[in-house]
């Protein structure tokens, strides 16, 4: 039986992690890393504990849906631990917002462990990076948008799937960070090969991600659009039980999906 650990366990999609690993016959919630109380019932015998290297060494995969600075520190705490390379647990981590350090921290972890890092852990934007990346090659004279909403509450801007979206269509026409173009004001006439990205932060919009392709005559709009958290906490966990049977090596939600 799969041991899974919960790193962020009193953020949004934390609670739903916990009840759908405690729903699935396969794994055991192992333990939990709080800071603060948990202010809801969990089995007695699941670790609960604010000791980084306890929490560490209680799992075979860590599943993190925290912060930045949260992620920064378990990812340097794996790196500081003492166990042996067999004993290092697996990490499927879909915090956004980090850094170009913590980006690094990822890569140096990944030598030393398996890591699934995704900004979005749903199967449909999986597949909508892979289609962004086709029609982005196929139709090299289209002018691309991306829009992405969240909810109110959400701090980074532009969201991490948004990012990663322009990211395939950067790599896909050869096209670096300085074509893109992050919302417009006051004279903003399009250059050329400019992808725009614009953010939306408004009510309770779980997420919802469009990208436009706009031709002369003809314009086509992806859109991805999730209705719950859930789907994120599923996601997270089919990865936690690919990502155990991997390599040491940094893998996406694509690279599980094969799509």
């Amino acid at each position: 039986m799969l041991q899974i650990g919960i790193f962020g366990a009193t953020g949004r999609v934390g609670k739903l992690l916990i009840n759908e690993i405690l729903s699935e016959k396969k794994c055991q919630l192992s333990s939990v890393y709080v800071r603060n109380e948990l202010q809801y019932n969990i089995p007695s015998k699941t670790l609960v504990t604010n000791d980084m290297f306890a929490f560490i060494a209680a799992n075979q995969v860590i599943i993190d849906f925290s912060s930045p600075e949260a992620t920064q520190l378990l990812l340097e705490s794996i790196l500081q631990s003492n166990l042996d390379s067999k004993d290092i647990p697996a990490l499927v981590i879909g915090t956004t917002g980090l850094n170009n350090m913590q980006q690094e921290l990822l890569d140096r972890t990944s030598s030393i462990a398996r890591v699934l890092y995704a900004s979005n852990m749903s199967f449909g934007i999986a597949v909508l990076e892979k289609i962004v990346a086709l029609l982005s090659r196929e139709w090299r004279d289209s002018e691309i948008e991306i829009t992405e909403s969240h909810h109110k509450y959400k701090r980074d801007a532009p969201s991490g799937t948004a990012l990663s979206l322009a990211k395939n269509v950067l790599q896909a026409r050869n096209l670096n960070e300085q074509h893109l173009k992050f919302g417009r004001q006051g004279f903003a006439l399009r250059e050329k090969d400019e992808i725009g990205v614009l953010s939306v932060r408004a009510g309770d919009v779980v997420g919802k991600h469009t990208v436009g392709f706009y031709g002369d005559g003809e314009y086509l709009e992806l859109t991805h659009t999730a209705t719950s958290r859930v789907t994120f906490a599923k996601g997270a966990l089919n990865a936690a039980f690919w990502v155990i049977n991997q390599s040491n090596g940094l893998y996406s939600m694509s690279d599980m999906f094969e799509v």
